[in-house]
């Protein structure tokens, strides 16, 4: 006997179970743990999420969640896209349409949202940036009508061991640049330099930030004579934002990630962006972080004058539906 059975965020079995059957599903290389599911199934400001659960036979099988913004900022995300986050089945279950009943389910959920666009990872609060391409799921979610993107898009995760990093000779020395970590008082010349350079989604992740308690000090700022013209993020093993979502069980320990970083319009091709990346990286490195994940990036080329390496492929999958007139 099969059963739906709504997921709730606020039931640590339902947390821990996640975990598990994401674990079970995808295997050892894209573990998470449930600090970064609970942090992944709080709903950001504007949004709605909801999860289903299937029971077989007694015996969670497999799981789905998805999330819609339909009140939230146009500038962050069309209303009319919706993800579906995290979708998962028991290996020994699989191929007996749960996951085509799950995947149903999600944009059923959606659509009533009000949205017609449906993207594969990539949410406010992402379990991935897209599917992984390591699960080779690929076929089972363009045979229900999901496509990439634009034609040949990939994004990666880009990596390196952080021990024995020195400043590439690409960055230049004697900048007119101050880069520090950001401090109580910096929130408000940093939040007006986002809303002017960055007024979607990296703005809106700062914003959460600050609302969730997360450190000011883990965003790195580029001050110039104007003020703030450039930011960095960085997320360490005690930062807000979880490492799980990076999946860096191939890296040494410990972990640190960087990103996004971003530096203003009119100062991009001055070498600005790259101290900034250096600083950031040297911040990483000084505080005893060996394996470090730039996550979410197609600048392959721009990162390997750092030393970072191709590490994860994901792909953007869309499915568009229909709207009745």
């Amino acid at each position: 006997m099969t059963e739906f059975v709504d997921f709730d965020p606020t039931d640590a079995m339902h947390i821990a179970d996640v975990a598990a059957m994401w674990n079970e599903a995808c295997g050892p290389d894209l573990e998470i743990g449930e600090r970064a599911v609970r942090y992944n199934t709080l709903p950001p400001a504007g949004a709605r999420q909801a999860g289903r659960w299937v029971i077989d036979d007694g015996d969670a099988a497999g799981f789905v969640l998805a999330t819609a913004f339909p009140q939230g900022d146009p500038a962050i995300s069309p209303p009319e896209v919706g993800w579906v986050d995290a979708i998962a089945v028991c290996p020994d279950r699989q191929r007996r349409g749960i996951g085509s009943a799950l995947l149903a389910w999600a944009e059923g959920w959606l659509a009533e949202q009000g949205c017609t666009r449906f993207r594969l990872g990539g949410g406010l609060r992402p379990f991935a940036p897209g599917l992984p391409s390591s699960t080779g799921a690929g076929g089972f979610f363009r045979a229900r009508g999901y496509t990439e993107r634009r034609a040949g898009e990939l994004v990666w995760d880009v990596a390196r061991d952080l021990r024995g990093y020195t400043t590439p000779s690409n960055v230049r020395p004697g900048l007119p640049v101050e880069v520090r970590p950001a401090r109580p008082g910096d929130e408000e010349a940093l939040l007006a330099f986002l809303a002017r350079e960055f007024p979607g989604r990296w703005r809106f992740e700062f914003m959460e930030t600050l609302a969730g308690g997360g450190r000011i000090s883990d965003t790195m700022i580029l001050l110039t004579e104007a003020g703030v013209n450039g930011f960095c993020q960085l997320t360490f093993e005690d930062s807000m934002r979880p490492l799980d979502r990076c999946f860096m069980h191939r890296l040494p320990k410990p972990w640190g990630q960087l990103g996004p970083i971003g530096v203003s319009e009119a100062c991009r091709g001055t070498g600005y962006g790259a101290a900034l990346l250096d600083a950031g990286l040297r911040r990483l490195r000084d505080a005893g972080i060996a394996g470090c994940v730039i996550d979410w990036t197609h600048l392959v080329a721009f990162y390997s004058k750092f030393g970072f390496a191709p590490y994860r492929q994901y792909e953007i999958l869309i499915k568009t539906t229909e709207v009745n007139p």
